[in-house]
């Protein structure tokens, strides 16, 4: 039986490396108010009360944009649009970073990492794969920070984040750019992911092949997938396996 030459593995991170701990309306709240309290310390007159709700408005109008067009808005883009309706045009990029960083420091406190995580990136690494992290984020840094948290930035290649490289899955360019880290062909990679737009939809109309982690997705109520993956999983440590499945295919 031929085989397929599956050589590298691509995760997505939220929802597939990672859980959310708990709801996020009250961190959201508590973090656009560490992050405008951390604005008028460095002398901005910003109303603490109204602030935090323009800038969230703001972002979900911009969030509502990337979705359609799949170009990612980031979250220091939309910060500094909301500043300069309040007359701060010139912001330094260092009161910026901070004033995110704040932001960020709160909301990764509702990360936690799958126990099966790491027991599976050390397991791909012994059987030779190449491995990388391509995810949907407003941020880059705050995407970097939590694989360094939680110790797994070694494991990758390369963690790419649609901050830094514009595009959002499932646009096409963003799988290309991933690929481009290894020199490898689309039917050489496979994507691992929780959304089946994003994830499923993206890597298969690029050429890849596509495993979708379900424990944390929501009930389907027995409706067929809009689109098929080539493997479901219901937890990430039977990925070995069924990557040994897909290479004899």
């Amino acid at each position: 039986m031929p085989r397929n030459f599956l050589r590298a593995v691509i995760f997505d991170l939220g929802g597939t490396l990672m859980y959310e701990r708990a709801a996020w309306e009250p961190l959201i709240a508590q973090a656009d108010e560490a992050l405008t309290n951390y604005l008028r310390a460095q002398g901005m007159e910003l109303n603490l009360s109204s602030f935090p709700r323009e800038f969230r408005k703001r972002l979900d109008r911009y969030f509502r944009k990337r979705e359609k067009d799949l170009l990612e808005t980031t979250y220091s883009f939309v910060l500094r649009d909301v500043l300069a309706d309040k007359g701060y045009s010139d912001v330094p990029e260092t009161i910026v970073r901070n004033a995110l960083d704040r932001l960020f420091a709160i909301t990764q406190t509702n990360w936690v990492l799958e126990e099966d995580t790491l027991p599976t990136l050390k397991k791909l690494e012994e059987d030779g794969y190449r491995l990388g992290l391509v995810s949907n984020a407003g941020d880059d840094q705050d995407v970097q920070q939590l694989a360094r948290r939680f110790g797994i930035s070694q494991y990758f290649d390369f963690i790419l984040t649609s901050a830094a490289c514009s595009y959002r899955k499932p646009h096409p360019r963003i799988f290309e750019l991933a690929l481009s880290n290894w020199y490898c062909l689309p039917s050489e990679a496979v994507m691992v992911g929780d959304n089946l737009d994003a994830d499923i939809r993206g890597a298969k109309s690029a050429g890849l092949y596509a495993v979708w982690i379900s424990r944390r997705a929501g009930p389907n109520n027995g409706d067929p997938l809009p689109v098929p993956p080539d493997a479901d999983l219901s937890a990430l440590n039977e990925l070995p396996a069924v990557l040994d499945r897909l290479q004899v295919q």
